[in-house]
């Protein structure tokens, strides 16, 4: 069973300890309720995943863990057998002991189209929300943050990070937790919050803000990127059934318009610092995520428009900061 044990013992002494007084018995209750399904399989699987610490560890650049050199082919052969069974792997790339697990989205072209813009992660304690595998928070260590917690309710996701984790070396001051952020309470501690690729999936995205403007201590720092359209501050897509053959995507705001939503949430110096269309390169299918991916969810005699007819995905990051607590807000 995956044991969050070590999560309580980092946080102990640190400013989400009184996160200690619900966490316990929140994810006990998780654990209980997920006996059934894939979860069993996939935790036998971890355990298998008994390697060497690794001889290599970069994560500035790239999640490159061992350096090819430590197993023998057939070692490294039964490695990638066993991280297909996580199949589909969605977020990454990751280079693992000389696998490259080519996953459906080049996470590290939007990692690259971040990183310069937001406040040095160095001795921050950062919040990934909809984490996924994890692939950004590993970046987000390898700028040196002192603490990095990720939160994602898949349980899938949860195991691929495990993986990674596992194989990397236990003791690294990264962790994910299966919750989603309405099971958050409101912890006013962390420095920098990410929130990439979540706010659509929202059907109450002002909450999404009130939630993730919670998690930060007060100056903090919030990254959120998100599918938007083009027009004014009054401008909003909520798509009729699907858009992009997703079913859960309920909100696209314009640059402006969130920009307004950001501070109607007491957000300040809020700015965009990149706005980029989302190419057939950045998301595809892989040997690591057979199934349909962008190429299908566009209009195949039109490539700017979904196959619904909306506009074709783009998305913007944006930067802000946590204003002095308002009342009137909470």
């Amino acid at each position: 069973m995956i044991s969050f044990s070590s999560f309580y013992k980092q946080i102990a002494d640190s400013q989400l300890q009184h996160w200690l007084e619900t966490l316990p018995s929140i994810l006990g209750q998780w654990q209980r309720e997920h006996k059934h399904g894939n979860l069993p399989k996939w935790e036998k699987v971890l355990n298998k995943l008994n390697y060497p610490e690794p001889d290599r560890l970069e994560l500035k650049n790239s999640v490159t863990i061992g350096s090819g050199e430590q197993l023998t082919s057939g070692q490294t052969e039964k490695l990638e057998n066993l991280l297909q069974l996580f199949h589909p792997w969605r977020k990454g790339p990751y280079h693992v002991h000389g696998i490259h697990i080519d996953t459906e989205w080049r996470s590290d072209w939007k990692w690259e189209r971040v990183k310069d813009h937001i406040s040095p992660l160095k001795n921050r304690t950062v919040l990934d929300v909809g984490c996924g595998s994890g692939y950004h928070m590993w970046r987000m260590l390898g700028e040196d943050a002192r603490h990095v917690v990720g939160i994602d309710p898949s349980p899938l996701f949860l195991c691929q990070f495990e993986a990674i984790k596992r194989i990397a070396g236990q003791n690294q001051p990264i962790h994910m937790l299966p919750l989603g952020i309405q099971e958050l309470p409101p912890l006013d501690a962390f420095d920098t919050v990410f929130s990439m690729g979540v706010l659509y999936h929202r059907r109450s995205p002002i909450d999404h803000l009130l939630q993730l403007r919670d998690q930060l201590r007060t100056g903090g720092e919030l990254v959120l990127e998100t599918l938007i359209v083009d027009g004014d501050e009054n401008t909003v897509l909520m798509p009729k059934d699907r858009y992009g053959k997703m079913n859960n995507v309920w909100f696209l705001p314009s640059v402006d318009a969130l920009k307004l939503w950001l501070e109607k949430c007491d957000f300040i110096d809020v700015r965009c610092v990149d706005v980029d269309v989302t190419s057939l390169a950045e998301q595809r299918s892989t040997s690591w995520m057979r199934n349909e991916s962008l190429v299908e969810y566009l209009d195949p005699n039109d490539v700017s428009l979904t196959v619904e007819g909306y506009p074709a995905p783009k998305r913007a990051t944006f930067i802000a900061t946590k204003n002095e607590p308002n009342l009137d807000l909470k």
